[in-house]
């Protein structure tokens, strides 16, 4: 991408662009026991320097095309509450959204939120045409995201990710671009 990242804003919320000063919070938040347990690729506990690390790759990867992250923050107060990104696949114009929230902020309706926010800005800005996201068949909050988000199930990948140990069942939701309509 040749433009800088873009923030969005929703009636709640700000997207911004994470910076360096944002990992402490990321460890803290992100590395909750509750949050990291929900998640693929969230350690726990967060070892030190990995947020710093995790937050450098972010410019590289808008700039490639690849991907886009966002710190999803409170509009009024600007609090870091979670956040959302896209992994893109370029060649078959389609994404991978994965989301967090922080404990304290569960149960507002921020994931999706956020979510629609930037599946919006994917579908009218990037040119993107399929968004999909899993989640562990044993986190059904982060299933309701996705159907909240107009996604589809699509089916069940049986033993697909080891998490701490154990093999963990997926289920696949996407949307299309045509299908897309932001949530009310």
């Amino acid at each position: 991408m040749l433009h800088p990242q873009p923030t969005l804003e929703t009636p709640r919320l700000r997207l911004r662009p994470f910076t360096p000063a944002d990992a402490p919070a990321v460890q803290a938040l992100a590395g909750a026991r509750e949050v990291a347990d929900t998640t693929l690729t969230v350690p726990h506990p967060y070892p030190d320097g990995a947020a710093e690390a995790w937050v450098a790759t972010h410019r590289p990867a808008w700039e490639a095309g690849t991907s886009i992250t966002y710190a999803v923050t409170e509009a009024a107060g600007g609090s870091l509450v979670g956040a959302v990104g896209l992994e893109i696949t370029p060649v078959n114009a389609s994404a991978e959204l994965g989301y967090w929230v922080a404990v304290p902020a569960w149960g507002r309706g921020y994931a999706t939120e956020a979510a629609a926010a930037l599946c919006g800005y994917a579908f009218a800005a990037l040119g993107v045409h399929r968004i999909q996201a899993r989640h562990f068949v044993r986190n059904p909050a982060s299933g309701r995201v996705m159907q909240k988000l107009g996604m589809r199930f699509e089916g069940v990948l049986r033993g697909a990710v080891r998490k701490s140990g154990r093999f963990e069942d997926l289920a696949l939701y996407a949307v299309l671009a045509p299908e897309w309509e932001p949530p009310v």
